[in-house]
């Protein structure tokens, strides 16, 4: 059986297209984490960058600043971590049947 490298750069070609397009189709993804029963809502790209932070204005006062910093911690951590798995979704729906299965494949290099 002979090595088809056409077919293979073929796939390679194809593989390039997917990516491009769910990199372009990632960047509309967002996800909103919250903590403190909803008083700290954090947004977060499907690129992992924080876009948007709401503060319920009850937080907003001096006795509350060491606790309103670990809430604004937890609810960016959530945003950003559903926005890494949304995005990692996506890719992974895009490229379905091209790239092998390999367990621990890191896409972190392509915005995932």
């Amino acid at each position: 059986m002979a090595f088809d490298i056409t077919g293979m750069m073929g796939k390679v070609k194809e593989l390039q297209d997917k990516m491009q397009q769910a990199q372009q189709e990632i960047q509309h993804i967002t996800a909103t984490g919250e903590a403190g029963g909803g008083l700290v809502r954090a947004t977060a790209s499907g690129h992992r960058k924080l876009i948007k932070l709401e503060i319920d204005e009850s937080l907003l006062t001096p006795q509350d600043r060491e606790m309103l910093a670990d809430l604004v911690v937890a609810a960016a951590n959530k945003a950003l971590d559903e926005a890494a798995e949304l995005a990692r979704q996506e890719l992974q729906r895009k490229t379905s049947g091209l790239m092998p299965n390999v367990p621990g494949l890191d896409l972190s290099g392509f915005g995932v």
